[in-house]
Order: structure tokens, then sequence, then C-alpha cells
């Protein structure tokens, strides 16, 4: 699986990097037709708490699969985002087998 983490107004740590990885290429169990995935991690800067934003592009032949989450840590929008994809690859899946 082919990666791409960007992060967007701040320099994230080893730990978040690694966490964001084991966490979206753990989806691969899920499905095993995704050749990578565009991470971005972004801070808003406004005053509200959820300022802290992840998204992800799976890409998957004939199929890109897109989540987006806000929240007050990465790592719980990383969690959120990683629990929307796998709910998007279960209707993918499904969608598939009737076929």
């Amino acid at each position: 699986m082919k990666w791409d983490i960007q992060t967007v107004d701040f320099k994230a740590t080893d730990e978040l990097l690694a966490y964001t990885e084991e966490k979206v290429s753990g989806l691969h169990k899920y499905y095993d037709q995704i050749v990578g995935a565009e991470v971005y991690l972004k801070l808003i800067q406004d005053e509200a708490k959820q300022n802290k934003k992840a998204e992800v592009k799976l890409n998957i032949p004939g199929n890109d699969l897109f989540a987006e989450s806000h929240d007050a840590s990465f790592e719980k929008a990383i969690n959120e985002v990683t629990e929307k994809l796998k709910g998007q690859i279960r209707k993918l899946k499904t969608k598939l087998q009737k076929h």
C-alpha cells in the first residue's frame, strides 16, 4: 500500500505519524484492493475546540473512498475517519457482491 501523509500548519510528531499509519493501514485487512492512502492532518486556525481535522482518501481501483473528521485531538479524528471508511468499505463490498 502506497502512503502519503501530509500535515498542514503544524509539524506532526513521529508518534502521531506512526499512529495514523497503523490505523489507516489496518483498513487493508477489511479490503485488500486498497492500493494507497492519502492522509491530510490539518490544524484549523479558529477558536473552536475541535480544531484538528483528519482527511483520508483511499485509492481503490474504480472506487476511491474519502472521509474526514474534526475533533479535539488528531487521534480521535483519525479513529472517526477509519470507522467511517470501514462503513464505506462494507457498502462497497456489498455492492460488488451483487454484481
